[in-house]
Formats: C-alpha cells, structure tokens, sequence
C-alpha cells in the first residue's frame, strides 16, 4: 500500500509542478527579482534551529519547485533540495539558473534518502503541507536524524492537524482525523494553487498526524525537541478560503469567535 501511495502521490505531485510557478502561491517572477519566499515564521524557525544559515550545509525536505530553496541560497547557505518529484526538480533548476544561485538537487523519497547524503547537514529544513503525504513518520524523522551531521538541527514549520480536520468552515465539516488512522484516499481536481489548474493524475493518498504523534517519532528517532510552538494565525491563507487577512495582516480560522491552531513550529537537535 505505502508503494502504491508512493507511486500515486508523485503522478500527482508531477502534474502539480507542471502547473506552479506562477500563481497565487508560487510569484517565480517576485522571486528572479529577488523576494524571499521565507515566511516570519519560516525565519523564526531557521533563527530558533541554528541562527544565521551563511555558510551552512542545509538541505531542504520535500522541496517541490526550489523557492524556499533557493531563498536560503541566496541567505548564503549550501542548499541540497530533495524531492520526489523529477518535474518538479527539473522547474527548481529552471528557477535556480535565472536567479543567478547554485542547489543540489536530488531525487529521492524523503523517508528514504541516499546514504551518500547521511550526516553532512547542519540545517534540516521542511515547511507547510510535508508530512500529510508520509505514511511512516517514523521513518521521516529516522531520515531527518541521519542526514543532520552531529549537532545539526531539524526546523519543521507544519499545518496544525486541527485546522487540517476542516474541510469546510460555513457550515463547518471535518473530513480529515487528527491523528494517525492509516491512509485516506481523494481525488480532487486542481491544486491548492488553482481549483482549476489542469491536473491529470488527481489521486492522492494523505495521513494525519497529531502533533503528539510528531514529537513522539521525532524524539523516537533520537532527536531533541527543543521548540514546540503552536500558532493560532498564519502569514498566509494556505487553505484558499479565508478571504481577506485580519487587521494585523494575518490569516486565522474562529471557531466561536476564537482562533483555533493554524500552524505548528518544531525544532529539534542530533546529539552532538
């Protein structure tokens, strides 16, 4: 089953890259002008996990079409992108040639990356929407723990699997668990991007994950939890359907008037 989903999730994952890049989430062009893609909270997370990324061997978990990727290249880090994907890889290189920086890229299932890439990395990087596509989280943060050299730290800033219960707020529906309960099938048009971007192969199979369960298989695959913070507004509308941000220029999701958790950040060392 985990094979199948594998091999369901990158004809996807595939088509997705075919149709991003310029979108309401993906502005290639704000970024070949120079924008960085890092959200507050992404930076928040790259500061907490191990301060200034010049000159750090960072790689980047799940890095789809290279944005964050080539941000902290321009940061001043030496950036691995891995992804599953080989159109999407193919984009991120396109990308990283117009904006005038180096990556590595390298294809590979994140739960499964080459050993040649084991114990070289100071930064492990990963961001929003990640591991609803893991099956075995276990095995994501084992692989997270051997690329860090000794020392290095995780920096994972994720969808809170509370928000990601709700597929509709008005009237409010859930169609997704808060944690693990094996694998759930869709097949849904589009893509975050655009309900109506082209996307052929619109099967998925996604996981949930508490954050209980993340920690735990974090902590299992002998990191350190040294931040957990859980945040009730987001820099961006991930969900695509909360119109206009709140005053303060963030996005939130109220239940009763009151903001449930939109996002969580984890941060999380190898030993030393």
């Amino acid at each position: 089953m985990v094979r199948d989903a594998l091999l369901l999730n990158r004809r996807n994952w595939d088509d997705r890259a075919r149709v991003h890049g310029q979108d309401r989430i993906y502005d290639s062009e704000s970024l070949v002008a120079g924008a960085s893609s890092l959200t507050e909270v992404e930076e928040e997370a790259i500061q907490l996990a191990v301060g200034r990324v010049a000159g750090l061997q960072v790689i980047h978990l799940q890095c789809h079409i290279g944005f964050d990727s080539i941000s902290l290249a321009r940061a001043g880090a030496m950036v691995t992108g891995l992804d599953f994907s080989p159109v999407a890889l193919t984009k991120a290189a396109g990308l990283a040639r117009r904006c005038g920086v180096d990556l590595a890229l390298v294809e590979a299932d994140a739960c499964h990356p080459p050993s040649r890439l084991f114990s070289r990395f100071d930064l492990a990087y990963a961001t929003i929407g990640v591991l609803c596509w893991i099956g075995d989280l276990d095995a994501w943060m084992s692989a997270a723990h051997d690329l860090l050299r000794p020392g290095g730290s995780l920096a994972l800033v994720e969808i809170h699997p509370f928000v990601g219960m709700i597929d509709t707020l008005a009237p409010l529906r859930l169609d997704f668990p808060y944690s693990f309960d094996g694998p759930h099938f869709f097949n849904t048009p589009g893509s975050y991007t655009d309900p109506l971007a082209p996307v052929v192969s619109t099967a998925t199979v996604q996981f949930a994950h508490s954050v209980g369960e993340v920690v735990t298989a974090a902590v299992g695959a002998g990191l350190t939890v040294r931040w957990l913070r859980e945040h009730t507004a987001a820099p961006r509308d991930y969900r695509g359907d909360l119109g206009a941000p709140e005053a303060d220029g963030r996005y939130r999701v109220r239940l009763g008037g009151e903001p449930v958790p939109m996002l969580y950040t984890l941060v999380a060392d190898r030993a030393g």
